[in-house]
């Protein structure tokens, strides 16, 4: 297998699409450019790329990546089916992660203590991010997982969040669309959060 460019800031984000997920979504793009880092979305690739090739791609190209394991659970429209796309792009990466450790580095997350252990047993002993479901437990466990120097303080990201969600409605209108998840409001919420680091970074926080 021909070895990829790997981008040392970039952190692949494997998450749920689905409304419910939103405000989490949003926290990690924010609190990893707050890091100085960049997120990278499947939904993000151009191209007509088969998705799971386009993804291991993806995978291949970041130095890092986030694993949310917190909504694995039975969808609520019929017929009620549990949520296999997070679990499958990690064992993408486990894999890549194996072949490649100087390469790759994962981390996983979750919502709640020792789920992870009874959900995927194979993982036992590996530690996950607990982010309890709220804005503040993802930018936290983030510091945690990406030590810095200079990282920032949670209520500069926090200034930073809210920052960007005041302009979620603005780029949804612009871009004619009501998924948060598409490829160019990924793109505008990614240069939001830029600029919303930029600004923090500069003030008295």
């Amino acid at each position: 297998m021909p070895l990829f460019p790997v981008d040392p800031e970039a952190v692949f984000l494997n998450i749920p699409y689905d409304p419910e997920f939103q405000k989490l979504y949003l926290a990690y793009i924010v609190g990893i450019y707050q890091l100085g880092l960049e997120p990278k979305l499947a939904s993000g690739l151009p191209g007509g790329e088969r998705r799971l090739d386009r993804i291991l791609s993806l995978i291949q190209g970041c130095r890092y990546s986030i694993h949310d394991l917190s909504r694995v659970e039975l969808s609520v429209a019929p017929p009620a089916t549990p949520r296999f796309n997070m679990p499958l792009e990690l064992g993408l990466t486990i894999t890549w992660a194996k072949l490649n450790p100087k390469r790759h580095t994962r981390f996983l997350w979750e919502s709640e203590p020792r789920r992870l252990q009874k959900s995927i047993s194979d993982l036992d002993g590996t530690d996950a991010y607990i982010h309890s479901g709220t804005v503040e437990g993802v930018l936290s466990e983030l510091r945690n997982a990406f030590v810095r120097k200079d990282s920032p303080s949670i209520r500069r990201m926090m200034a930073a969040y809210r920052l960007v969600e005041g302009e979620v409605a603005r780029i949804l209108a612009d871009a004619g669309t009501s998924n948060v998840y598409a490829a160019s409001v990924f793109q505008e919420l990614c240069f939001a959060a830029l600029n919303a680091a930029q600004i923090t970074s500069s003030s008295e926080l």
